[in-house]
């Protein structure tokens, strides 16, 4: 089989593979991006609803998570939503805003992909699809992967293979596996932005509110200093709970841990109740479905082991005032232990991955493996729903892309 020098072997054509061998391609470097799938960025096609949230506008350090909150902090300072914005301009790629600075296409996400490929084809990067990798060596050149297209050689290796979340679109472990090949080491892995699942008995009651979602603010247990918010809107499922909010909580509960939901964000429930008792000859049932679907209000009373069976039928006003706070209390946080996630098949994204201890902050550079690198999601920094994973792989790509070639 043929064997090829290069500069730079990008493993992974995907958001952040494209954009690092891009800006590496066009500083003159000579990279090949190799990957195993036969249709490229699968990831970046059905993101957004095929839309692409290619970033947020309002991107900064604290909505990432990592055992190393700091190491962040380089790359996105020095390539910001603002620079990929004037990469989009340069295609006339139209965008909006939809809401908390969260940046679509206009048309489709193929338009992100094909601007991509554009700029690799700017830095005549060759292309090796479908190329699945046998092995990957180190050499006293740099290293040589062995695969299905032959032998590669490259004095610099860049991973970018992403994690483990969606394999139904061809993710994996290699970049995991990899890392501990070469003596790194890798935060367990575990799926982030994910929907949380409970114990079918104890759940039964609220799977038939399948598909009722409402505004809410959650929050991980944690400590004090740990515990996040999130106000976003919640979605009952067959099995548990989904929606924006519980994607977001997912990436920082904990196995063991309770979430704490308040059903009625922004208001007083308790003296809201209390004072609507004079003269009332409503149900508290229809009080309450004023706030909520009815569906829920009929489910959640009932099924509330705290408050009377009954509760949802009585009148208002015959209701003592003791019971209606505690009601208030249960609603505005309701606590519930999740048994578990829905797994890396419904998961956006992976939380873990190489630990950044490993690698140079502002090159993306292994410190032990002269030449290695990994860029986006392989790397134990998981942003937020919202296209701050989208950001941090254009901002880790461009700073590797800058740095190759130094040695």
């Amino acid at each position: 089989m043929a064997s090829v020098q290069f500069d730079v072997a990008v493993v992974g054509a995907g958001a952040a593979g494209m954009m690092a061998a891009s800006v590496a391609g066009q500083r003159g470097l000579r990279v090949v991006l190799v990957d195993h799938a036969n249709k490229l960025a699968e990831k970046i096609r059905i993101s957004g609803g095929g839309r692409c949230n290619f970033t947020n506008s309002g991107t900064t350090p604290a909505n990432f998570i990592s055992q190393n909150p700091n190491f962040c902090r380089s790359a996105l300072s020095a390539y910001r939503p603002h620079d990929f914005l004037q990469l989009l301009k340069s295609y006339r790629i139209s965008w909006h805003e939809k809401h908390k600075g969260q940046l679509f296409c206009d048309d489709s996400s193929s338009s992100i992909i094909q601007m991509l490929r554009e700029e690799c084809d700017k830095g005549n990067v060759a292309w090796r699809m479908p190329y699945s990798i046998d092995t990957v060596q180190s050499t006293e050149n740099g290293f040589e992967l062995h695969g299905s297209q032959g032998v590669i050689h490259s004095k610099e290796l860049v991973i970018a293979t992403g994690g483990m979340a969606m394999p139904q679109l061809g993710a994996s472990d290699f970049a995991l596996a990899l890392a501990r090949q070469f003596g790194l080491k890798v935060i367990e892995p575990r799926p982030a932005l994910v929907p949380l699942t409970f114990d079918n008995e104890l759940w039964r009651p609220f799977a038939t509110l399948s598909g009722v979602a409402l505004p809410v603010v959650l929050a991980s247990q944690g400590t004090k200093k740990s515990r996040t918010e999130f106000s976003e809107d919640l979605l009952f499922t067959h099995r548990g709970l989904s929606g924006p909010g519980i994607l977001q909580i997912s990436s920082y509960w904990q196995p063991g841990e309770f979430i704490s939901i308040n059903l009625a964000p922004e208001q007083n429930l308790a003296q809201q109740l209390v004072e609507a008792k004079q003269g009332s000859r409503q149900q508290l049932g229809s009080v309450l479905a004023a706030l909520w679907p009815k569906r829920l209000v009929e489910q959640w009373l009932d099924a509330n082991a705290l408050v009377p069976r009954a509760l949802a039928q009585q009148r208002l006003a015959d209701v003592p005032d003791k019971v209606l706070r505690q009601l208030a209390e249960q609603i505005h946080n309701w606590q519930l232990y999740p048994v578990g996630t829905a797994g890396y098949k419904k998961a956006e994204v992976m939380r873990g991955g190489v630990d950044t201890k490993m690698l140079n902050q502002k090159s993306m550079e292994a410190r032990s493996v002269k030449g290695l690198y990994f860029i986006g999601e392989a790397v134990d920094v998981t942003g937020w729903l919202g296209g701050y994973n989208f950001q941090w792989a254009w901002a880790s790509a461009v700073a590797c892309g800058r740095a190759l070639g130094a040695h």
